[in-house]
Order: C-alpha cells, then structure tokens, then sequence
C-alpha cells in the first residue's frame, strides 16, 4: 500500500511511502525514469503497488532515526498500480477514529500499525504456546465443535441438524468432555488453543466467542500443575514481549486475596490494600459498624488512600459513594486523617469519630498504616458485599488517583486448605488433587431437550 508523502521537490523527484506488515519504506522516483515518473504522479493514499529498484543508503541529513527503514530508501527503476484505491474513508494514522467507523471499514482499520501489530503479537503468544506445550510432551488434539448439549455455566449456541429434524447440536462452552475422555484413553498430556461460545450478555470480560489455552494432564499435583503453568506464562511473556517475569512467582491464598484486595482475581499493579476491622469494631456505639460484625458473615473493612484527606473534594467522595452503591453498598463511611497523632475528633474529620471510642480509632489508625493527610474508606456488611465494593473502589481509585506500581505483577491464588477456611476457589487458579482412585462424574438436566447425535469422527 502506498502514499505520496512529497511532491515534486527542485530536484523534481516524487517520494511514495510504501507499506507492508513489516513497516514502511521510502520510495523515491526519478524523472529521469520517465515511465516510472509518470506512473508515480498518478499514485494516491492506499494504492497497492510493485515495486523495483535499488536499495541505497538516504542522503546525509535526511536519515530518520524514528524509522526502522530510516537510513535507506529504494530508488524505483519499475513502478506499477496493481490496484487503485478510492478515496479512503479515514487516515490510518488518526488516534481518535470512532469504533462504528472502524468496524464498519474493518479493512482498512485492520491496516493500521497498531492492529497489525496485535494480531502478529497474537500469533507469536501462539507459536511460543505451542513450542513450550510441544517440548512438554503434550500432544495437540483438535476437538468437536458440533456436539451435544451438557449443562455448563451459559446458554448454549444451537446448530439445527438437517439429518435430524428438530434436533440440534451445541456449541461447545469449553472442551470439558472431551479431554477427559483423553485422559481415560492414555493421551496422559493434551492441550489445543480452542474456540469456544457462550451465549450470555456482553460484558467487559465476556464474549460470545473466546479463544482458550485449553489444557489437561494425568498424575500431577497441584504443585507440579502450577510450575508447568507458570513455566508457559513466564515463556511466552519472554518470547511474545520480551518481558521477563519473576521466578517464581509470588503466592497468595484465596484467603489472602479476599482479605487484603476483596477480589479473588486482584490488579496487584494497585499497591492499595484493605485492612480488617471486624474483631475491633464489635463493641462500638456505631450501630451500622457493630451491626456487621455480629453478622455471621459479616464484615467490617478499610481502604487507606495515602493523601486522599487532602486530594479527595467531597464531590469526589460523594461519587465514590454513588459508586460502591453499584455493588450493593448501602453507602461509604470515611474519615480524613487532619493529625494522626491525635486520634480523636480534634484529629480526625468525620461524622462517624464521635461514635468510635479512641483506643478504637487509635487500633484503625495502626492497622491501616494512615497517616496525616490520608483519608480512610470504610465498607460494613455482608462479607460479599464489602469485598466487592472495596475490592472495585481500591481498582478505581489506584489507577485515577495513581496509586499503581510499574512493571508487571504476576501471582498465583488458590484454596489452601489449612489457611483459607473456605472451600472456594479462585477462578483463575490452576489447581488439580490427587484421587485415591478413578471417579465417574454423572449429571442430570432439569428439563429435557432434545439433542442431536454427535458426529462420528475417525482418525
């Protein structure tokens, strides 16, 4: 693809920007070359051209240190429009296109650096994927995807079966089945980079279509699971990006997680933390603070903002209120930290100090850490609903506010039996126990439907 970037200049040459995947080069075109002149002068943006030339080093002083190509260009001997473009409906290197323009010219969107750049970006994560999976001894093996129906966490996508009238396949959610009929026929290590579907609404982190590293192993613990994991993560950054990630990385109980970022799945780019208060707060004349702490799963927590008592307008405040009410909060106590040293309301601006004794305000000081300036964030509730408006106002306010550390910040989370008291677990943690002997797994559907026969397949 092609553009004049220069008309005729006193030497009377024409300059072309010529592109590919690769990048951009810079075509100069001679008037001496008559033919190849006048071919030049009728070349406009996004023409799809051929090229011959000689390569040569750029003039001194007109070398472009910005450019990958920069200090040569090609002098073309031949020049031909292999295809004429009209006019193109945006400039591939405006910053502020408007997502329907894009999609509804996806071609011409998609010739944009940035967008090729994604999409080799994700075929190297692929290739290093597979190199690191194959030099494993995991065996790739591609599965159905017309299939029948089993209850998963979505709706699944139907396909209607001609052969089979009023029957209908599924789409797959997830290769679940599958690989584990792998693993009972002896492919001990499998792994495919799969499509799936779910047919649930969109969000931020959902989409009807999705592809996953899908992978399944024999005879491994939970230890052995996670250093294969964490192996390919660490790769595949290195390859990909040229990023290289501690080793190992860092671990965190689900526990862990919960009570100190409310978030099974934390930004730990955000160095805010919460602080529990349940144990401190039971005895207090503040009815919505004592009242959560008697809960049986209840709890009373706090979010330190270094310097918020005096960054933070009360407007701010007040929409980080109308915020948390989005999870279910009912509403966002605080306190402005004026004098840490004076724990009392002489000290501390708030409608609630006056409720909490001062050895209690003097205990929610230490164990926050705040200091003169800070102000102090408090949720009181059930345990879900303060560990997910904290947990998204720590989110919000560390990216708005600053409160976020550079480099990237990998870690594993997971139920550790002995730690977490709980037997949920991170959605993202790859944990596999050992069974003192085979299992099978059955599942039954509240409402009959009616399915289609999966395809047979020979290999």
């Amino acid at each position: 693809m092609a553009g004049r970037t220069g008309g005729a200049t006193t030497a009377g040459v024409i300059f072309i920007d010529l592109r590919d995947r690769e990048g951009l080069v810079q075509v100069v075109c001679d008037p001496d070359r008559a033919a190849t002149f006048a071919t030049a002068e009728r070349v406009r943006s996004e023409y799809c051209l051929r090229v011959a030339g000689r390569v040569r080093r750029r003039p001194e002083g007109t070398i472009n240190p910005n450019l990958g190509s920069g200090e040569v260009e090609v002098l073309a001997h031949e020049l031909e429009v292999l295809n004429p473009s009209s006019t193109p409906p945006f400039q591939l290197d405006d910053e502020n296109l408007n997502e329907n323009v894009r999609l509804t010219h996806r071609v011409i969107d998609l010739r944009r650096p940035q967008m090729q750049r994604n999409l080799i970006l994700r075929h190297k994560v692929a290739m290093a994927v597979r190199r690191y999976f194959d030099a494993r001894g995991f065996i790739d093996i591609e599965t159905p995807t017309l299939t029948r129906s089993t209850p998963e966490g979505a709706r699944d996508y139907l396909v209607p079966s001609r052969i089979y009238p009023g029957h209908f396949y599924a789409l797959p959610q997830s290769p679940q089945l599958f690989k584990q009929m792998l693993m009972v026929a002896g492919f001990d290590r499998y792994y495919q980079i799969v499509k799936c579907f779910r047919d649930e609404d969109q969000r931020a982190d959902r989409q009807a279509e999705f592809t996953q590293i899908d992978v399944e192993t024999s005879f491994l613990g939970e230890a052995e699971i996670r250093a294969i994991m964490e192996g390919m993560v660490r790769e595949v950054f290195g390859e990909a990006i040229g990023v290289a990630l501690p080793d190992p990385f860092p671990v965190l109980t689900y526990a862990e997680a919960m009570r100190d970022y409310g978030s099974d799945k934390p930004d730990l780019r955000v160095t805010l933390k919460l602080a529990e208060l349940t144990d401190l707060v039971r005895t207090v004349d503040f009815k919505v603070f004592r009242a959560a702490a008697e809960l049986a799963d209840g709890r009373v927590a706090a979010l330190r903002i270094p310097g918020g008592g005096a960054s933070l307008t009360r407007k701010e405040i007040d929409d980080y209120t109308g915020f948390v009410g989005i999870y279910g909060a009912k509403g966002l106590a605080y306190i402005k930290v004026n004098d840490a040293a004076k724990p009392n309301e002489e000290g501390l601006q708030s409608p609630i100090v006056k409720f909490l004794r001062e050895d209690v305000l003097r205990a929610i000081l230490e164990r926050t850490g705040a200091c003169t300036g800070d102000l102090v964030f408090f949720g009181a509730d059930r345990a879900k609903v303060v560990n997910d408006a904290l947990g998204a106002l720590r989110v919000k306010l560390g990216h708005e506010k600053g409160h976020v550390a550079a480099g990237w910040r990998p870690a594993w989370w997971w139920t550790s039996p002995c730690s977490s008291g709980t037997r949920k677990r991170s959605a993202g943690a790859p944990c596999t126990t050992r069974s003192p002997r085979p299992r099978t797994a059955t599942r039954t559907c509240s409402r009959p439907i009616r399915r289609a026969r999966s395809p047979r397949r020979t290999t």
